[in-house]
């Protein structure tokens, strides 16, 4: 395939934005379109369920920073594409517009899931975007009680957020543990006490059968029958990839779209790049969907440099890596485990917030978390990179 002139990048997301800044670092000069179905600039999610949610930053110092005129494209925020004609070579967008493309890059990211009934009540959130976090925190600021749905690491940030505002705060989590799908049971068992220890009442193995409330929201009834009052919940059950808009278009999809290791679609001259995609590692050898921040720049970096290069791109071949601020432990994690390998402790506990552990499997390194040493997440990052031993 010959290289492409015109390009389409849909997603105003860091994923998108990321793009569009490699396609002009690598010197194309096309015409160059960038659909954003939000109406904002691109934006920081991290900071949006601690500093924003604590009311210490303003919605600006989100912003990413870049230099939008020289970037050089026809910039269309609060445009949703609605379908995609491979054979045309067209995105169809939400206005009855469409754009041409001869390379196209998917960073559509993806959508919380919710829970029956909860867009009927007031007071019931679910925390994605900015003015998301602008809605909670407005609601924050009456003081409720609050119970938040899912104990991954969105919920555990915005717990221990609400906490730091002095808000008695419940997580119904329906998993016996929380995080120990990724971490394993013994690390996210400590995560858990630390949350106990701050205050928050977790409640595991627990279902949301329903809302209390008829107008507004004033609690939750779980699956046991009992009922946890709140006047403000957040959910946090996971997000769904924004596919929709790619159905029957040829382009594969199973839980995201599906990619080789350089990000390319099976469908020529289109790549994916961000959450929205399940991608190869060519490190790990297996299929994985990353939705976390590195992922996004590093996946932006390896789909331009397919598009741009064809089979001359490397494989993108990469620990994931990601962070959360919870309370005054910075936890950091690179790798990819499964719950049967192997853990050792090497300094510390969660409880001391001073912890470096590392995991492994048919005696290579699989994974390291730590919390406040990010010099030792740094260099064990490497040794994953490098096939280290396990436990060396």
């Amino acid at each position: 395939m010959s290289a492409p002139r015109s390009i389409v990048v849909v997603g105003a997301s860091l994923a998108g934005l990321r793009a569009v800044d490699a396609l002009r670092r690598r010197g194309f000069d096309g015409t160059l379109t960038w659909i954003g179905e939000e109406s904002r600039l691109p934006y920081d999610r991290p900071p949006l369920s601690k500093q924003v949610l604590r009311g210490e930053w303003t919605p600006d110092r989100t912003a990413l920073k870049a230099n939008y005129d020289a970037l050089g494209a026809d910039l269309r925020l609060g445009r949703r594409a609605t379908s995609l004609d491979v054979g045309a070579r067209r995105v169809s967008l939400d206005d009855g517009t469409s754009v041409p493309f001869d390379g196209l890059v998917v960073a559509t990211g993806a959508a919380p899931r919710k829970l029956p009934g909860m867009d009927a009540l007031s007071g019931v959130h679910v925390l994605r975007t900015l003015d998301d976090a602008l809605r909670i925190r407005e609601e924050l600021g009456k003081k409720p009680r609050v119970a938040i749905v899912g104990g991954g690491y969105v919920g555990l940030e915005v717990a221990a957020s609400c906490r730091a505002l002095g808000l008695d705060v419940t997580v119904v989590e329906a998993l016996p543990l929380p995080l120990a799908p990724a971490i394993g049971e013994t690390m996210a068992r400590e995560i858990v006490e630390m949350h106990r220890a701050e205050g928050v009442d977790v409640r595991t193995s627990s279902g949301v059968s329903g809302f209390v409330g008829e107008r507004d929201v004033e609690g939750l009834r779980l699956s046991d029958g009992s009922v946890v009052f709140a006047e403000l919940v957040v959910v946090g059950i996971g997000v769904v990839p924004n596919t929709a808009w790619l159905e029957g278009s040829g382009v594969a999809l199973d839980g995201g779209v599906l990619c080789d290791s350089r990000l390319r679609t099976n469908v020529p001259g289109i790549v994916a790049c961000g959450d929205v995609v399940r991608f190869e590692n060519a490190l790990f050898g297996e299929r994985m969907r990353v939705e976390h921040w590195t992922s996004a720049v590093e996946q932006a970096s390896a789909a331009v440099a397919s598009l741009l290069d064809g089979d001359a791109a490397p494989p993108l071949a990469t620990v994931p890596y990601f962070w959360s601020d919870q309370y005054d432990a910075k936890i950091q994690f690179a790798g990819r485990v499964a719950p049967n390998d192997a853990l050792k402790v090497l300094e510390g506990s969660v409880k001391d917030r001073n912890l470096v552990a590392i995991y492994g499997r048919a005696g290579k390194m699989r994974g390291v978390l730590v919390v406040n040493k990010p010099a030792a997440l740094i260099r064990n990052r490497k040794a994953i990179t490098d096939g280290a031993a396990f436990p060396d």
